[in-house]
């Protein structure tokens, strides 16, 4: 985010990291159940928004005709992602890096 150098974000790192059972025990006891954060959060309130919210995938979680593919993990991303929509985050899905820079550039500027 070097573009950005003022804005707070995160990433979350911990889904790709292959955590020691006491590790993973206490990720699982100080998370919300069936909360699905998602992988990159911008704290930068915009436009009426409180912060932009990113799921990142490898390919599109959508199928041709533009309903979510049947997944349980997947759906489980996509309630969270309507809950945080609700309180006043925009949340998306992306799955090319010129897709998920688009969605930054846009919302920061």
């Amino acid at each position: 985010m070097l573009q950005y150098p003022n804005v707070l974000f995160m990433s979350d790192t911990v889904a790709q990291v292959k955590l020691t059972m006491p590790q993973a025990v206490r990720n699982k006891a100080i998370q919300k159940p069936n909360f699905k954060c998602p992988d990159l959060i911008i704290f930068e309130p915009r436009w009426g928004n409180a912060g932009l919210f990113i799921e990142l995938k490898a390919e599109s979680p959508y199928k041709k005709n533009g309903e979510l593919k049947s997944n349980e993990h997947l759906q489980g991303q996509f309630d969270t992602m309507q809950l945080l929509s609700i309180k006043g985050y925009i949340c998306e899905f992306a799955w090319t890096f010129d897709m998920a820079k688009k969605m930054i550039d846009e919302y920061l500027n």
